[in-house]
């Protein structure tokens, strides 16, 4: 199912961080060309990624977030962004809530 959503992020420190990644990633298969790609997919189908199970879900994020789940979409080079689902009424919102190489979201998510 196809489900069209608009993109939020969680607070202001990721919304930042995506516009310093936009001033300095000048390389087109840089991060921010990789996010810039996942936000339009993610705005078309806001079930693209993958939902992660809310027992492995680090407490950080209920708490920081106050989120009832957790998506991953897989980027390239290994890099890992994460959003949440939410329903305002008819509209679908996706907050992004930050992104990560591999290596650290194992290590968060103990895998």
């Amino acid at each position: 199912m196809n489900l069209p959503s608009k993109i939020q992020f969680a607070d202001e420190k990721v919304k930042e961080a995506v516009e310093e990644l936009k001033k300095y990633d000048k390389d087109e298969k840089g991060l921010y060309r990789y996010l810039s790609d996942a936000f339009r997919e993610i705005e078309e189908n806001a079930f693209c990624g993958i939902q992660i199970p809310k027992r492995l879900i680090p407490a950080v994020y209920f708490k920081k977030y106050n989120l009832r789940n957790l998506w991953k979409y897989n980027l390239p080079n290994a890099w890992r962004l994460l959003y949440s689902i939410e329903s305002s009424g008819v509209m679908v919102i996706s907050i992004v809530v930050g992104w990560m190489d591999h290596k650290e979201y194992e290590r968060k998510f103990k895998y």
